[in-house]
């Protein structure tokens, strides 16, 4: 058993354990539990679900790394989507051209990366604890989207829009395709550039890092610059597939995106953590929610077993943190 967990950890890194465990463990126990659950439909559903969440857990991703959080995620997805329905309603609403909606993306990402690019600046020049900053971003955020829209939906956009939020190429979902983009650009950031280096470097030790000649301000502007641009490409894809922009939008995924990170390995004080382990992560908890929908679960209940699962996958960490350092070993 030792030599098979060392092969597992040497050939997929030991952080997959976890989520590949967690894995195994959803489908045994609801593949047991729910008839219609190993099906198509099933895993056809999570593909379509799986990358509102999944773009805005990697718009979380970097500030974890860093040692930081980012909480306005959400609404600056939905920033970015009223930026893009603003562009799209000025040109055209229904009949605005491609070109037009080409435009509008490019407003989104405008705004998200403004929106992470002032939170990165904020945090960097003022040494202020990243989750004081975003927490004042994200209710800046959410009051300018209910002034700009009173509170209510901007809805009727094109007819070509709505593939981007529900159709399939090849056979897998649109949204699908553009977050697996999205996780190999992450992928490569992490392990083949600087910015990934620096980055691990400041949520390891932050002083050593600036010591060692890195510019810890501007990597840190950088990170919440793309956590913002993450976040304009979640706020496209969720207007494409509601085919309305709201400010409430996604709202409920904001802790979903810290509870997958920390399933997918990611150390929540920074310095460590891949890409690829909080993807495994996202399949087990989107199979988990279709799961507990299969077998009629409330969903009121489904929301706090999201909570005890945070719990519970902090407390074994711990445990086996402290059963290393007591051993000596590595499991």
């Amino acid at each position: 058993m030792k030599t098979f967990i060392q092969t597992f950890n040497a050939r997929f890194g030991a952080d997959m354990a976890g989520p590949v465990v967690a894995f195994i463990a959803v489908m045994v126990i609801f593949g047991l539990a729910a008839d219609n659950f190993l099906s198509m439909a099933t895993f056809g559903s999570v593909a379509f679900q799986l990358p509102e969440l999944g773009l805005l857990t990697l718009a979380m991703l970097l500030p974890l790394l860093t040692g930081g959080i980012n909480l306005s995620i959400t609404f600056a997805a939905n920033l970015s989507g009223l930026a893009a329905a603003w562009v799209l309603q000025s040109h055209g609403g229904v009949d605005a051209s491609a070109g037009v909606f080409a435009l509008a993306c490019v407003a989104a990402l405008v705004t998200g990366g403004a929106a992470g690019a002032l939170t990165g600046v904020a945090i960097a020049y003022t040494r202020a604890h990243p989750i004081l900053v975003t927490l004042s971003m994200m209710i800046f955020l959410r009051g300018l989207g209910e002034f700009l829209t009173r509170g209510g939906d901007v809805s009727g956009f094109p007819d070509y829009v709505a593939p981007i939020g529900h159709g399939s190429l090849f056979g897998l979902p649109i949204p699908l395709l553009i977050f697996i983009v999205c996780v190999a650009v992450w992928h490569v950031l992490l392990t083949r550039s600087k910015l990934g280096f620096g980055l691990l470097m400041i949520g390891s030790n932050m002083e050593a890092a600036d010591y060692s000649g890195l510019n810890t301000r501007k990597i840190v502007v950088l990170v919440y610059t793309l956590s913002g641009i993450m976040c304009a490409i979640a706020g496209i894809i969720m207007l494409a597939r509601f085919n309305s922009v709201r400010v409430g939008h996604g709202e409920s995924y904001l802790l979903i995106t810290v509870l997958a990170a920390f399933l997918g390995g990611i150390n929540p004080f920074g310095g460590f953590g891949r890409v690829l382990p909080v993807f495994v992560a996202l399949i087990v908890l989107q199979l988990l929610s279709s799961g507990l929908n299969l077998m009629g679960a409330n969903q009121h209940l489904a929301t706090a077993l999201w909570g005890v699962l945070m719990i519970v996958v902090m407390a074994a960490r711990t445990i086996v943190s402290k059963f290393r350092i007591f051993t000596g070993k590595k499991v």
